[in-house]
């Protein structure tokens, strides 16, 4: 079945019991055993739930994996996986990344005993020089946030793959729409389902999807032994989402080009971050690892601080507000907001300065999009 299919039937076949052709919310937190010693195909919602085992086989499908888990949040996925590692362990990870992963890394797995190093993956000698003997896992970002660079992610699978190294990429900003990293070799694929999987602000989640079967086992046992799995009622929210995912990332892939190219002519305008764009350093790259370039990019205005917070205040369509993927367009202040979490000299040394904006365009008409953005920057 093609995409657009499988987002609407894989994992949810009308349900046994009556029919429905949705798949039911299954809100209980234990389930009746057949007789004594014989459980039926769930016992504790912990350990498995029929909503969320829809949404798994789902997202384990569109993907192009073998196993989905569900999580109740994007960094309860990103914690489980890293529980895999073990005292003693390694851990390379692209140096520019969300700064809510930065700080799980930096001040939670850290503290574990396991070895964190921040490393340019886009350079590959580089990333290839800094791998030690106890080295465990590469951890790649792609588009990154919020600087939307690209990692190339066929040719680190690769490199990985010779040397005995596991991989995992976030894949939030494209969604399998537009990107599937299990396809290019990568071992993991992380998700905040909050962003576009869901695509309504209204639930938080997380997922973890693999073909392959260790990290498969892996990832099941952790699962269940940290209590960290999604609830019922977050994962038919995100299934009732995950319907429309096509026909939402096309038109956020259509405004952001649009809207990015408008920005990019504007004379308060320094530089834009987007992919699709063929001044983005890694324009090739993009049509070559990925079928569309998302719905959120960065801009740079001329000027600091304060010209930013005025712009900021001037938008009235668009929300000043954290997170992304919504069918409402967000816009946001990434040194104070989504990257305050990381020491400003980390933030200054990747570019995250004040000057820049991201914005997640949402799928309103272009024309109230650029009538906002254009009176916002009139007052700067």
């Amino acid at each position: 079945m093609r995409f657009e299919t499988l987002a609407i039937h894989a994992g949810q076949p009308p349900d046994p019991a009556y029919g429905a052709v949705m798949t039911p919310i299954y809100q209980t937190s234990t389930f009746a055993f057949k007789a004594v010693n014989q459980p039926g195909k769930f016992d504790y919602s912990r350990s498995g739930n029929p909503t969320r085992n829809a949404l798994e086989e789902c997202l384990a499908a569109l993907e192009g994996g073998t196993a989905g888990f569900a999580f109740a949040t994007g960094m309860a996925a990103e914690a489980t996986l890293l529980a895999a590692l073990s005292q003693g362990d390694h851990v390379l990870v692209h140096d520019d990344l969300y700064g809510g992963t930065y700080r799980l890394l930096t001040q939670v797995t850290a503290n574990f005993g396991v070895g964190v190093d921040f490393v340019n993956m886009r350079n590959l000698p580089t990333l290839d020089k800094a791998i030690r003997p106890n080295t465990k896992l590469l951890w790649t970002e792609t588009p990154t946030n919020p600087l939307m660079n690209l990692l190339d992610l066929a040719a680190i699978a690769k490199l990985a793959k010779n040397k005995g190294l596991a991989t995992v990429c976030d894949n939030t900003f494209l969604s399998p729409y537009f990107q599937r990293p299990l396809d290019l070799g990568i071992d993991n694929v992380v998700h905040s389902t909050t962003k576009y999987i869901n695509g309504h602000s209204d639930v938080v989640g997380g997922a973890l999807i693999t073909s392959n079967p260790n990290w498969a086992e892996k990832l099941a046992f952790l699962q269940n032994a940290m209590g960290t799995c999604a609830g019922p009622q977050d994962c038919f929210l995100v299934l009732r989402g995950l319907k429309t995912l096509p026909v939402r990332m096309e038109a956020h892939n259509r405004n952001s080009l649009e809207l990015a190219r408008w920005l990019s002519k504007h004379p308060k305008v320094k530089a834009v971050l987007h992919p699709g764009l063929e001044s983005h350093p890694q324009h090739e790259l993009a049509k070559r690892q990925m079928t569309g370039f998302g719905g959120t990019f960065s801009f740079r205005l001329r000027g600091g601080k304060d010209e930013a917070f005025r712009f900021l205040g001037g938008v009235k369509l668009l929300t000043l507000a954290e997170s992304l993927g919504g069918v409402e367009s967000l816009i946001e202040h990434p040194a104070t907001m989504t990257h305050a979490s990381m020491p400003e000299e980390v933030r200054l040394a990747l570019g995250i300065t004040d000057d820049l904006i991201r914005i997640s365009v949402g799928i309103e008409h272009i024309d109230d999009l650029i009538a906002d953005l254009e009176a916002a920057l009139n007052g700067v």
